[in-house]
């Protein structure tokens, strides 16, 4: 066997208490927003709750990552350099970044990983960040499984994919769109969402090809079923995105992943888990019951047809059944989930809009709404809110706990109380202590007092008592040693965390960028990053759309393309429109052009000045 790789579940978080469900519900790492300067601009969070959030995270050698990954202003890097160290003597396990200024400041012996906005699709560019310094890079979610693996193949760096939740668009970190109509940068984490409007699309004589529907609107991401071929293909992180999302998405999703994870972990002895310690539930997780728009694989077995979500941007939930018969203000489902009072239902109505309603009452298959809305027989129903889950989540969930072995002895002067874990590491105390010949036996009480570990992380596997004579131990003395003794394991277990320290003293071999010329497109919105790129060859250097807006250049790349949507790719398709190009993208004041690029299969977006 060959060398053991860590595979690692990366779990969102939008504030602590996420955070903190993400571990106790098996996630080997959690990223978080920094309080500025983060990709999510309202997902910020205090040094204090990262400080806590990495305590908590550390006792089962799970790791914190920090999102600082926005394009920072020239008057924002010294702000950002005192974050980085604040974060780092907070005990945050690494960076996630954007701006390649950054690399160019004082920084502490932190790591860094390339965020998804340094649009990392190349082998190229990712060998080049990986000799820049980068540990981990977050790869383009438009990938193919054969394309990651070539990357893979190519470089030593930890490689980091998103398997679930929202898609953008367009490549992310090359969509200008809400920077160039509402001022709102993506990169500067504002983005307004545009890719959501319903739109209408026309050809370039006014004829309308489709009303009002969401065009550039994907599906969200479920690679649950590709994970084993993700492993093989090189994948070492697996990321769950949802730092906007609330605590049910964060504990369902994530304990969904573990379970999947750990199943095939349990078969494939040459991958290992990153983070220690067992998550056990009170609930089956299903992912359709979190927020989804229904779900995709995306490219990852190459274009298919699967990717969109026209409809609705909305969650649309899951499936439950097909509207039967209607009577008076009730009516009957045909399929086989339970609905319950207070459920919300939703369907596509006639106009191809999504309409939603509260379930006030069910008896049987019947449901009586609360407002009874207009819908005709064979309808399909979705549930995009379980009322009875949604209880569930806001209760306990799970516990992760490592497991323990206890040791209790006499001694010359009293006793003594020893644990391991089932890491290695452990913890002795003694107590002295007037020793008095027990009228019965202790053992039994001395296990149920010892084993009594509810509030700690540890759970006991196994307890040894050795005692020369069946000494009186009374059950105050048993509480207070396991309460000292599972603090005093507690401590040692942070003493023994091994963070990982990047050394920026290292000499290493650094690759030139792999472009000599940079338009807006590479971002480069500070001093720092110029002299970055400088540095590493690139010659001409364009500032960034967020300091000079451009007129007339594409505004978005995608692969997403509506003339495979609509039947009309020349490629794979070898269909043909009866329109004419170029089409037209209208919703309100907002008219976009696009462009079609079919030697890189993509889309490009314009803004119709």
């Amino acid at each position: 066997m060959g060398k053991v790789r860590a595979i690692e579940l990366l779990s969102p978080a939008k504030d602590l208490t996420c955070g903190i469900e993400a571990i106790n519900h098996g996630a080997d790492a959690v990223y978080i927003g920094s309080p500025k300067f983060g990709a999510r601009a309202l997902a910020g969070n205090s040094v204090a709750d990262i400080a806590a959030l990495c305590d908590y995270a550390h006792r089962f050698d799970a790791r914190i990552y920090v999102a600082l990954n926005t394009l920072l202003h020239e008057h924002e890097l010294e702000d950002a350099l005192t974050l980085i160290w604040d974060l780092y003597r907070a005990g945050a396990d690494a960076l996630i970044v954007q701006d390649m200024g950054i690399l160019e400041l004082d920084l502490p012996p932190i790591p860094l990983h390339a965020s998804t906005q340094t649009d990392n699709r190349t082998i190229e560019k990712v060998r080049f960040l990986e000799s820049a310094g980068f540990s981990q890079i977050v790869l383009a979610r438009e990938l193919s499984l054969n394309e990651i693996r070539g990357i893979s193949e190519a470089t030593t760096a930890r490689l980091e994919l998103f398997v679930h939740g929202a898609l953008c668009v367009s490549y992310s970190g090359q969509c200008f769109l809400s920077q160039a109509l509402s001022g709102r940068s993506a990169n500067r984490g504002e983005c307004a969402q545009y890719c959501r409007l319903p739109y209408t699309m026309t050809d370039a004589e006014g004829k309308e090809i489709v009303s009002e529907k969401h065009l550039l609107s994907l599906k969200d991401l479920n690679r649950s079923d590709q994970l084993e071929a993700l492993l093989d293909a090189g994948v070492s992180s697996f990321k769950i995105e949802g730092r906007l999302k609330d605590v049910a998405y964060v504990k369902n999703i994530t304990a969904y992943y573990r379970k999947k994870l750990d199943a095939i972990l349990d078969r494939r002895p040459e991958f290992v888990r990153s983070s220690v310690g067992k998550s056990t539930y009170t609930f089956e997780p299903v992912p359709e019951k979190s927020f989804n728009r229904g779900f995709t694989t995306y490219f990852l077995n190459g274009r298919s047809p699967d990717i969109t979500s026209f409809d609705t941007p909305k969650s649309m939930g899951e499936p439950v059944g097909v509207v039967k018969e209607i009577k008076g203000n009730s009516f009957t489902v045909a399929g086989v989930k339970q609905l319950n009072n207070g459920d919300g239902l939703v369907f596509i109505n006639e106009k191809g809009e999504l309409e939603g309603f509260r379930v006030n009452k069910v008896e049987a298959n019947r449901v009586y709404p609360l407002s009874m809305p207009t819908i005709k027989p064979k309808t399909n129903l979705f549930r995009n809110y379980d009322h009875v889950f949604e209880q569930e989540m806001n209760k306990p969930t799970a516990e992760r706990k490592l497991k323990v072995d206890l040791s209790f002895s006499d001694n010359s002067f009293g006793f003594t109380l020893g644990i391991k874990d089932e890491t290695g590491v452990g913890a002795t105390i003694t107590e002295p202590f007037r020793k008095d010949p027990a009228r019965k036996n202790q053992d039994e009480n001395i296990r149920t007092q010892l084993s009594k570990l509810g509030n700690t992380p540890f759970e006991a596997v196994a307890i040894a008592i050795q005692m020369e004579k069946d000494w009186f131990v009374p059950s105050s003395l048993l509480a207070d040693m396991r309460r000292r003794v599972t603090d005093k394991l507690l401590a040692n277990r942070r003493i023994r965390y091994n963070k990982e320290i990047a050394d920026r003293k290292q000499a290493r071999p650094t690759l030139p960028y792999p472009e000599r010329q940079l338009t807006y497109l590479g971002n480069v919105l500070n001093s720092k990053a110029k002299s970055f790129y400088r540095a590493h060859g690139v010659q001409t250097i364009e500032p960034a759309f967020e300091a000079v807006a451009q007129k007339d250049v594409p505004l978005m790349f995608t692969k997403h393309c509506l003339r495979y949507s609509m039947g009309w790719c020349p490629v794979w398709q070898k269909g043909k429109s009866v329109y004419k190009e170029p089409f037209y993208l209208s919703y309100k004041d907002v008219r976009l052009r696009l462009n079609f690029d079919c030697s890189v299969c993509r889309m490009l977006v314009f803004a119709e000045q």
